[in-house]
């Protein structure tokens, strides 16, 4: 079908190749435009396959993903790039190189060929390749299959947007008090996402930040030292009893739960192996849980591009605790999926662009340092 979404498979490994292109062709939506060995193939086949998305191996022998990924930037190859990468340190600190050179988004590569392992990546990377290619070929006036067809996002007046239901609180919240917290839930989208925000923010910026941003067990670390590169804020993967302050960002480990606890002389970072909510650990609506509670009416929550509803609900908590909450747009939204979810249940007292979004933390959390 003319409409279907063509996936570019570069890998040096024949076995993935093949596993690859079964999962791309036993999915509604997608086809396998062709596959390349290397970048230097990839970058040959592109013009005459005019894939709508690629799967990137990083290891490869003549050119490298990384290779590629600069001749792409340098050709001004617009298609977009999923990451299929290792484990091991080295490959997360590589997948970070990636980002920063402009890949969308990554994936584990299948460590073994256990069924329930491959079953959880072809799931994670086929929604990828839906979303990333759907996006591609709309930015390119291009029709969507029929299975994920939607009405192109238009500017609308605020008039004609769908209305949430309106964000109340409870008669007896107090105001919202002078911000002493920022905390930040975000999904499919999210690197990059947080990668445009941090660069923007105030090194002034009064309150401290701490996030969850659903990604594996060993990658947060080095995507906290990616993000301190280019934010004017100290940026690290949170650890127990980490001081949370102004001037520090801290990000919920991968696998583990973030929260935060007021002592008598700072508060601390928790981090706990509790189970998985929403299906995630970490999860947004145990951060915002705890951040409602610890802060009540001095906390900002903000919910941004994800799949499904982590954190739409314990956003209004933070709300009902008298505190302030933004949402991501639908129109800049990789996926409108978490901030969704929050908005229609009116938990979100403000939807932001991601161009702006920096730009209106920074002013809330000065705005309310006298309390509003």
């Amino acid at each position: 079908m003319a409409d279907e979404i063509s996936v570019l498979i570069v890998d040096d490994s024949a076995l993935m190749r093949n596993l690859i292109s079964r999962m791309v062709e036993a999915t509604p939506g997608l086809i396998v435009a062709d596959r390349a060995m290397n970048g230097d193939f990839a970058l040959q086949k592109i013009e005459r396959c005019k894939p709508d998305v690629i799967v990137l191996d990083l290891e490869m022998p003549q050119m490298n993903g990384i290779e590629f990924l600069k001749e792409r930037k340098r050709r001004g190859i617009d298609v977009p790039v999923i990451i299929l990468s290792s484990i091991a340190r080295r490959g997360a600190e590589i997948t970070m190189e990636a980002l920063s050179l402009g890949a969308s988004d990554f994936i584990m590569k299948p460590s073994d060929t256990q069924h329930d392992d491959i079953q959880s990546i072809k799931e994670h990377l086929t929604n990828l390749l839906l979303v990333y290619g759907k996006q591609y070929r709309q930015s390119k006036g291009l029709q969507t299959p029929s299975i994920l067809a939607t009405p192109p996002k238009t500017p609308q007046k605020l008039s004609e947007l769908p209305q949430p239901v309106k964000p109340v609180r409870p008669a007896n919240a107090p105001k919202p008090g002078p911000i002493e917290i920022i905390a930040i839930g975000i999904s499919t989208g999210g690197p990059n996402a947080l990668r445009e925000v941090f660069a923007k923010l105030d090194k002034d910026l009064p309150a401290p930040i701490v996030v969850v941003q659903h990604m594996p067990p060993g990658f947060t670390e080095e995507f906290a030292k990616s993000l301190d590169k280019l934010c004017p804020l100290e940026v690290k993967e949170a650890a127990e009893g980490d001081i949370i302050k102004p001037g520090r960002i801290l990000i919920a480990p991968g696998d583990k739960h973030l929260e935060v606890e007021k002592r008598p002389l700072a508060t601390v970072a928790h981090i706990s192996e509790a189970p998985p909510v929403n299906g995630h650990r970490p999860s947004a609506d145990v951060l915002f849980a705890s951040v409602a509670k610890e802060f009540g009416n001095r906390a900002l929550g903000v919910i941004m591009t994800g799949m499904g509803k982590d954190g739409a609900k314990e956003l209004g908590s933070i709300l009902n605790s008298g505190g302030l909450t933004l949402g991501q747009d639908e129109v800049t939204s990789i996926v409108y999926g978490m901030p969704k979810v929050a908005w229609e249940m009116g938990h979100v007292m403000e939807q932001v662009p991601l161009s702006k979004m920096a730009e209106r933390i920074c002013t809330l959390a000065k705005d309310y340092q006298t309390g509003g």
